[in-house]
């Protein structure tokens, strides 16, 4: 089923050269602030159609992987997503490089992004069908109940008040209904301005609450943005080996996280690295260290966001179903080639999906050579940079990251808009994760709520319709068990303390 001969197919030269081409593409691309693994691939996709359908798979796939790998570099040297899916590496990433341990901390992120690739495309290898046909299981209703279960995550992601975390969601929330109603096409809190009648983008979003405010930062404090790196460090491979195998369980966990996340259509790195770090940050025991400089916070979110790449594919490839907005590209490209993905590619068309997958591997262990020296040398470089260089090189790419997301100038308005009012924010103790998951999971939510509250109504049984799905029953009992974790944690301890108290010595 597996053959050795899509193995040497994807091994060929040029298959290799591919792989290599693409991966350093997606990497430089993913790095700069706005360009999303989704404009990588967009670009460069007419590059492949004068390609065989496995070659150019192996192409789109190497661009897409090694974006999403790439958007760590931006997270941990400048505090800065390159893209939606490194989110969560900025929160330990950022500050190991500011105690001088960047290159630490890149070395962390390429070791899990190529754990997490594989995993990844191992389930797409061996359970493509399986988990394709479980996906399909997920309705309205489970989306909703998801998107409940992902704002659980702003008590891993607030930083001292839980109560302003969770005032941060809802206003994050807020922000995802101005527009357009995903359902019903009312028009919401516009106040007749035509730039707010296509809502708030999330990348515009995304770039301005968390690059506006590390570039005022940088400009109103005279210290250097980051430790000058130590010579003679290099790329610190030994030590980061050391750290990842002490910390295998939180990889490969991370990893089968992102890879399930990214079977669901629509849901993506973003959340994927979000429920890693708070599953992560849960379970440690090191859990106060996490937002501090912890490696094991770079570990969990970049081995998920990677494993979503061949979580994505599957339902891309098995039934048609874009997993992902880079995938809904790729799956155009090969509607171009003429290959019709579905449930008979696998079939029919065995060679050109099996040459992929392997490629895709391929592609994933190739990054960390490639990761690794492109590391180095950014380190080294943004580390050595003057701020009066550094400051107006990344606000140009800013702006230019948000407008070319819809060529809109209404776009690179209210990232600046958004950037300036979450630096006040940020200074009050508002931090920016929980508004960004709440403007992410709010469209999610609506929209899963909406149909389902229609289709019960159609049904003459509401509550069933939101309680009565074997599904959506573990994800509400998933819910109930993070949201009452710290107290039952509290009460099982406190008992076992009393127990020990009262044994006989």
């Amino acid at each position: 089923m597996f053959g050795i001969e899509f193995l040497l197919d994807a091994l060929t030269p040029m298959n290799l050269l591919l792989c290599v081409i693409g991966v350093v593409a997606g990497t430089i691309i993913g790095a700069l602030p706005g360009l999303s693994a989704t404009m990588a691939v967009a670009v460069l996709v007419p590059l492949t159609f004068s390609m065989s359908p496995a070659s150019a798979l192996i192409m789109l796939g190497a661009i897409y992987t090694g974006a999403i790998y790439g958007g760590s570099f931006a997270a941990i040297l400048v505090n800065t997503p390159g893209t939606p899916s490194a989110i969560a590496t900025t929160f330990d990433g950022f500050p190991m490089a500011k105690r001088g341990d960047g290159d630490l901390a890149v070395t962390c992120g390429t070791i899990a992004s190529v754990v997490g690739g594989i995993v990844g495309a191992l389930f797409l290898l061996f359970l493509a069908p399986l988990l394709a046909e479980f996906a399909l299981r997920f309705g309205p209703v489970e989306y909703f109940w998801l998107a409940l279960f992902g704002l659980t995550l702003i008590s891993a992601l607030s930083e001292g008040s839980l109560l302003k975390g969770w005032a941060g969601g809802a206003f994050g929330m807020l922000c995802s209904t101005v527009g357009v109603a995903v359902i019903g096409g009312d028009v919401r809190y516009t106040f007749d301005s035509e730039l707010l009648l296509g809502g708030i983008d999330i990348v515009s979003a995304l770039i301005g609450l968390y690059c506006v405010p590390v570039l005022i930062d940088l400009v109103m404090t005279r210290a250097r943005h980051l430790d000058l790196p130590k010579k003679g460090k290099g790329f610190r491979f030994k030590e980061a080996m050391g750290l990842a195998i002490h910390d295998k369980f939180n990889l490969v966990r991370s990893a089968v996280i992102g890879t399930l996340v990214g079977i669901l259509p629509g849901a993506g790195g973003s959340i994927a690295s979000l429920v890693s770090y708070s599953e992560a940050k849960r379970s440690s025991p090191r859990s106060a260290n996490f937002g501090k400089g912890e490696p094991s916070g770079v570990f969990c979110t970049e081995a998920a966001n990677n494993a979503t790449v061949g979580g994505g594919f599957i339902p891309t490839l098995v039934l048609g179903i874009p997993g992902t907005p880079p995938d809904a590209v790729i799956m155009g490209a090969l509607l171009v080639q003429g290959v019709k993905t579905g449930p008979a590619l696998f079939s029919e068309g065995g060679e050109i999906v099996y040459t992929f997958i392997y490629g895709l591997l391929l592609a994933t262990l190739l990054m960390l050579p490639v990761g690794l020296l492109i590391g180095k040398y950014a380190y080294r470089s943004i580390a050595t940079f003057s701020k009066s260089i550094l400051v107006p090189v990344i606000a140009f790419m800013c702006v230019i990251g948000s407008f070319a997301i819809n060529n809109n100038v209404g776009d690179s308005l209210m990232m600046v808009s958004l950037g300036g009012a979450g630096w006040i924010l940020n200074r009050y103790g508002f931090p920016p994760s929980p508004i960004v998951l709440g403007i992410i999971l709010g469209p999610i939510a609506e929209q899963g709520f909406v149909q389902s509250w229609l289709i019960g109504a159609a049904g003459g049984n509401i509550l069933g319709s939101f309680f009565g799905r074997p599904i959506s029953q573990i994800i509400i009992a998933l819910i109930v068990l993070v949201l009452f974790y710290p107290v039952f944690s509290k009460t099982i301890l406190s008992k076992l303390n009393l127990f020990i108290g009262r044994a006989p010595q």
